[in-house]
């Protein structure tokens, strides 16, 4: 059997376990990481939890970890063209073999009381790769909350919670108390902890947890800030104990500045201990070198084709200011699709106004919303508004009513995100196959 089969029924096997749903809890991982040796014990970590942001933070973290010199691995959820997005080892995806031959080794061990879960196997199979590779630093971005999510049976030297809004109410609890209690559980014994949350009562959950586990609290615009200049991406640091002058991040958004001091900070406290080859050098060329995809990214330049996988509506917030700063003389044509747990009415009612027409479309998952329940909302915010589910078909229709000095923006979803990738890709000629049936 060659191995791109192989590798084609893992993520078979893996992608149908969807159907078992989520389950939070570690004793599956325990008992799964125990049988194989526990290597999530064998490098260091970082872990990042919180509503967004966790991405661009922990891409950035291990940029500038690698920039230092260091074998650095960094596992992330969800991916937007291939599976093999989650698990990078200094900075590259894993390959097609390695992902067979971790999923084998997990699915070896998997034999517990209760079968793991497709995030379970997968954040195993990152920790045996992690291992494997001799990786000295992991970045490790949480699936969802904190305190029972699969990632959360490493012992980290730092960890950073982006920011906390209401997400995940099924699981996580119905008040942002009960939300930042979830996440304030990836803080650790004496383990440092830094936040950008601002809100009062997410802030007294985490100190309180910060208390109690003896771990110092770092809150970005009370302990480090940033002064931004005119030049964008562009902004002078006032960190902890250092300050730096004229940093330059070259993601996109007013907000990659403040993910970029969460970084930073981060930065501080690991060059002081376990990452001392960290310096101001190594700092610039990671910021320099960070990319992360489907984020405020430019897919063509005719016309200017922009995917941002804004999911929630601070993100919407967000990818909306940006808009309106960076392009108000563009009219934009909106393709878009939401899935089953956002609040599309609230977001739409931020995005929407700013566009000329929109297109309506779904993402290849159950948890997409029929884009015909979505019209309901759309048609009273926008007087231009198509319904075309399939997301090539939305995108090519958008591209013929779309003049050359507008634009088209493709949001609302992570998953159309990455379905729109994988046909810019295809059409170019260039990537892979897209990995169907993402969690």
């Amino acid at each position: 059997m060659s191995s791109h089969t192989e590798y084609d029924r893992c993520l078979d096997t893996m992608y149908a376990l969807g159907r078992f749903g989520i389950v939070l809890g570690l004793s599956t991982m325990e008992s799964i990481l125990e049988k194989l040796g526990n290597p999530q014990n064998h490098f260091t970590c970082i872990h990042v939890a919180g509503t967004n942001g966790k991405g661009s933070v922990a891409s950035t973290l291990s940029h500038i970890l690698h920039q230092s010199g260091y074998k650095t691995g960094l596992y992330t959820s969800p991916h937007l063209v291939s599976f093999n997005e989650r698990i990078m080892i200094d900075n590259q995806m894993v390959s097609n073999d390695e992902v067979v031959e971790a999923y084998k080794a997990v699915e070896a061990e998997n034999t517990g009381e209760r079968s793991a879960t497709f995030f379970e196997i997968s954040t195993a199979m990152a920790f045996y790769l992690f291992k494997k590779r001799n990786v000295e630093f992991a970045v490790i971005e949480t699936g969802m909350g904190g305190r029972l999510d699969a990632t959360n049976i490493i012992t980290p030297a730092l960890s950073i919670i982006t920011n906390i809004s209401l997400e995940h109410k099924s699981y996580l609890g119905n008040t942002l108390s009960e939300i930042a209690f979830e996440k304030a559980g990836i803080i650790k014994h004496k383990a440092p902890v830094i936040t950008a949350a601002e809100q009062e009562k997410v802030l007294s959950v985490i100190q309180k947890t910060s208390d109690e586990k003896n771990s110092p609290l770092y809150v970005y615009r009370q302990n480090f800030k940033v002064r931004r200049k005119k030049q964008e991406g562009c902004f002078t640091y006032y960190g902890i104990h250092e300050t730096w002058q004229d940093m330059q991040v070259e993601l996109k958004g007013k907000h990659q500045v403040d993910n970029a001091a969460l970084a930073l900070a981060a930065c501080e406290i690991l060059k002081q201990g376990a990452a001392g080859n960290i310096t101001e050098i190594t700092i610039r060329q990671g910021l320099k070198s960070t990319q992360w995809p489907g984020r405020l990214e430019i897919l063509s330049h005719s016309p200017l084709t922009m995917v941002d996988g804004a999911h929630n509506l601070m993100s919407i917030h967000k990818l909306s200011d940006y808009l309106e700063e960076t392009h108000p003389e563009k009219k934009i044509t909106l393709v878009t699709g939401v899935l089953d747990d956002k609040s599309y009415s609230a977001m739409f009612k931020r995005l929407l106004p700013l566009c000329s027409s929109v297109i309506l479309t779904q993402a290849k998952t159950e948890r997409a919303i029929d884009p015909e329940k979505l019209y309901q909302v759309a048609k009273d915010l926008c007087r231009d508004v198509t319904v075309i589910n399939d997301i090539p078909e939305a995108i090519s229709f958008a591209e013929k009513k779309t003049s050359e000095k507008d634009m088209i923006c493709i949001s609302g979803s992570l998953y159309v995100v990455g379905e729109a990738k994988a046909f810019f890709d295809e059409r170019a000629g260039s990537g892979s196959p897209m990995n169907m049936n993402r969690i």
